[in-house]
Formats: C-alpha cells, structure tokens, sequence
C-alpha cells in the first residue's frame, strides 16, 4: 500500500464538487468566493459511529467561535446523503455535511489510504482536518488526529 500524500501549507487546495446531506452539489471555490470566510474541511471516517459523533457534537458546540473568526465548517465522510441527513437531524448538527462515497476527494487531501485499525494496516480514512484560506490555499493541515479534543486542538491553533 502506498502513502497518502499530506497537503502543507501553501499547497492549492483541490477544488472539489460533493453532494450535501440534502443532495445539492457544494462546490469548495464557490463556497470560498460566496462567504469570503476560510474553510474549515474535516474529514471522518463514518457518520453515527462514537468517535465521529464526539468530533461532529464538538464542531457543532464550537461553531459559532469558528463563525465568528471567519471560518466555515464542512464535514467530509464516504458516506451517502441519505446517512449523513440522518446524522445531522439526529446530532442536530447546523454545518455542511458532504460524501464523497467514491473517495477521491478524501485522496486529493490525504485523508484515505494506509492507517493502522487494531494494530492492522488497512485502508480507510484518516481523520484529517485542513484549514482552507479564503485565497483558496492551505493554511494548515493535521493528519491522524483523535476525535476527542480535536476541536479545541484547531481552535488553538487559529487563533479561534
């Protein structure tokens, strides 16, 4: 298995089409040209499992922090619109929720390939978050984070 790549700061961001979790297309340039705001991409292996709903929880309690600092928040899972409308509506999460079931945008940004599950090397996602400019350029990227004290981990970091 070959090594994701890891974006770093300066790196243009990969624009990306995905569908929300009610099935309209989010586009990430638009979305930087409409708000004016840097984005806040995090990306999750699964909807409705422990550890994603405590990072998910976490963003939406912190949310009006990230909004007032001039950030949009976009959570980014392989899971298909209908799962994440039902995670938001249960979690009551207020922020973008995005899949990309095929996976590539997960690639573009380093947040699916080789990882270790168990003491097992497999594929799958990484949880990833990466800090967007609203130049659309990376500011800052964190690899392999744990879902517990993330949030507070990038709102340090941005100053939030």
């Amino acid at each position: 298995m070959s090594d994701p790549i890891r974006l770093e700061p300066g790196d243009q961001a990969p624009d990306f089409t995905l569908e929300d979790a009610d099935g309209e297309s989010v586009t990430l340039s638009e979305v930087l040209a409409r708000t004016g705001k840097s984005v806040v991409l995090y990306f999750y292996p699964a909807a409705m499992t422990p550890g994603c709903t405590t990072e998910a929880c976490d963003f939406r309690d912190n949310l009006r922090d990230f909004d007032a600092a001039g950030f949009t928040v976009i959570g980014v899972s392989p899971d298909t619109t209908a799962k994440l409308a039902k995670f938001r509506d249960q979690e009551g999460l207020t922020f973008t929720l995005v899949g990309d079931p095929g996976k590539d945008t997960l690639r573009a940004y380093g947040a699916f390939g080789e990882k270790k599950n168990y003491g097992r090397l497999v594929q799958g996602v990484i949880r990833s978050t990466v800090i967007v400019g609203a130049d659309g350029r990376v500011a800052k990227a964190f690899y392999n984070v744990k879902a517990t004290g993330h949030v507070a981990r990038v709102k340090k970091e941005l100053g939030v």
